[in-house]
This record gives C-alpha cells, structure tokens and sequence, in this order.
C-alpha cells in the first residue's frame, strides 16, 4: 500500500502537497530510520531534496529529454527506502524505467534502471550527484 504516488507534471504545486501529506501519521513508516528527536531520516531528507530538483530540472523546465517520461513519487516508501520512479508518459502503469532511492542513515542515493544504460543516463548520474550533495542547480557550473 502506497501513502502518495502523484505525477508531478502539474507542477510545484502538487510536489508540495505531496511532501505535506508526508506529515500525516498514517502515512509514516516506522522502518524508516528517524532522525535523532523524532525529525526525518536523512535518507527522506536527501531524497525530498532530488525529487524537488528533479522534478524543476527535468519536468518544469520542459527538458525535451525528459518529454517522454513521467514521475512517481514514492517518498513515503514503507520499505525505509524512499523514491521517485521514471515511467512512460503514455503508460503510467508500465514498468519503471529509473528508480532513484536512499535508504537510512546515509545521504547516498543509488539509480538502476534501463535509462541508466542509455544516452541520458550519464547526465541522470551527474544530476543526482549534483543534487544529493547539497547544490540544486539543473546544470554542473562551467
């Protein structure tokens, strides 16, 4: 059972309802790793922070490399294992294309998925790394 699953093309505004919806209690998973004082696991806090980019970088921006897809966003995982998946935009239901996840403690997220073995998966690597070390700029400075 998935608490939040939203495209999020209609824009920011959806991620941020999404986002929102992950205070509610019923939607917590207690095998996710809570931060020290009952706060987010870093794991939900790194991946908060992808998704928003990701979501502004590829989607907003109209990227036409991205054009093709649409995200699900599955930060509230029950597994302890938050992420956003990449899916085809005409078959939402299909089977993932990317997954990009953290998991505990650690900042580190991870991608697999048959984008990665693509043309657009250097850029996808570059990105997350970009993203998941702190800095949300859609490009690498020059």
């Amino acid at each position: 059972m998935r608490c939040l699953a939203i495209d999020l093309l209609p824009g920011l505004a959806g991620l941020l309802a999404g986002l929102a919806a992950l205070t509610v209690a019923g939607c917590q998973s207690s095998s996710t790793p809570a931060a020290p004082g009952g706060g987010k696991s870093a794991s939900l806090k790194v991946m908060e922070e992808v998704a928003i980019a990701a979501h502004r970088c590829w989607f907003a921006s109209g990227d036409p490399a991205f054009r093709a897809y649409r995200m699900a966003n599955e930060l509230n995982s029950f597994s302890g294992r938050p992420r956003f998946l990449l899916v085809p935009a005409k078959n939402y239901q299909a089977r993932p294309l990317l997954v990009v996840q953290a998991e505990g403690a650690s900042r580190r997220v991870e991608a697999f998925g048959p984008l990665m073995g693509e043309a657009l998966g250097p850029r996808i690597g570059a990105d997350l790394a970009r993203w998941s070390s702190g800095n949300p700029a859609c490009t690498a400075a020059a």
